[in-house]
C-alpha cells in the first residue's frame, strides 16, 4: 500500500510540473523566425529545469497565459543547459531570463523576476 501511495504522489508531482508550463512551447528557430517576420508577439523564456526561479516564472507565465489579454502571445522556452547557441544569439547570460519581442524588435527583458505584476507588464509589451 505504501508503494502505491508513493507512486501516486510521484505521479501527481510530475503532472503538476508539466502543467506549470503547459502553455510554453519548446524553442524552435524556424518558428521563432517566422513569428518575428510576421510581426507577432513572442516572449522567450530561458529556463533550467533545476532552477527554482525558473519554475516560479513558469507558474506565473502559465497563469497569465490563461487570461484573454495574452491569447495572441507565443511563449517559447529555451533550455539553459542545452541551447547555448540560441542564448548567444539573443545575448543571454543567465537562466530565468524573459525577453519580449514584437516582430524583429526586442521590447524588454528581465532576469530573475518572479513578480506576477512585472512579468505581466513585460508580457503585455509586445501586445500593444
Amino acid at each position: 500500500m505504501a508503494l502505491i501511495t508513493r507512486s501516486l504522489v510521484a505521479f501527481v508531482l510530475l503532472l503538476s510540473g508539466v502543467f506549470a508550463h503547459a502553455g510554453e512551447q519548446a524553442f524552435d528557430q524556424k518558428s521563432f523566425d517566422d513569428l518575428r517576420a510576421a510581426g507577432k508577439p513572442v516572449v522567450v523564456h530561458v529556463h533550467a529545469p533545476w532552477c527554482p526561479v525558473c519554475k516560479k516564472q513558469a507558474q506565473v507565465i502559465s497563469a497569465l497565459e490563461s487570461e484573454d489579454r495574452f491569447k495572441s502571445l507565443t511563449v517559447m522556452r529555451v533550455d539553459f543547459d542545452t541551447e547555448k547557441a540560441v542564448q548567444a544569439a539573443l545575448k543571454v547570460t543567465s537562466r530565468s531570463t524573459l525577453i519580449a519581442f514584437k516582430g524583429e524588435t526586442e521590447l524588454g527583458r528581465s532576469v530573475g523576476d518572479t513578480n506576477p505584476d512585472s512579468i505581466a507588464a513585460l508580457l503585455a509589451k509586445p501586445l500593444q
